[in-house]
């Protein structure tokens, strides 16, 4: 499935809720529980995104030309954004990662319905993700 694609159908499973935010919030921490957990041995100092409040540790490696990534976090809202993203970006082509412009984050409003610690941290996950897709072209 194309990362457009993937939007989509996220934009549309938020529709589902209409306004209500609460139900939103629990549906990115189910989003979040159901996360394939990193390596512990990976849980490495380097691999903690910069500029999230709290420790989101990602993992990225190429299988098939395609870039997987997995992560982790010690937060259960930001466990669920990483979740989100690693289902936009995970098994996609590394060039597609890079030119991915990511515009259901606006469309489903989390960026503002978000504190600005954590839609910092947002948008440090989007960028670390792209960066590790650069270094894999």
């Amino acid at each position: 499935m194309s990362i457009q694609e993937i939007e989509k159908e996220i934009i549309e499973e938020f529709e589902f809720f209409g306004e209500d935010w609460e139900s939103k919030y629990e549906h990115l921490i189910d989003l979040g529980k159901s996360l394939p957990l990193i390596k512990s041995e990976l849980k490495t100092d380097d691999r903690i995104i910069q500029g999230c409040q709290s420790r989101v540790w990602l993992n990225a490696e190429v299988k098939d030309d395609k870039i997987i990534f997995t992560a982790d976090s010690d937060a259960i809202i930001t466990k669920g954004m990483v979740a989100l993203m690693i289902r936009v970006l995970s098994d996609q082509k590394p060039e597609d990662v890079v030119k991915a412009t990511m515009g259901f984050v606006d469309k489903i409003g989390l960026k503002e319905h978000l504190s600005p610690t954590r839609a910092n941290g947002l948008v440090s996950m989007i960028n670390q993700m792209k960066k590790e897709a650069l270094k894999r072209i």
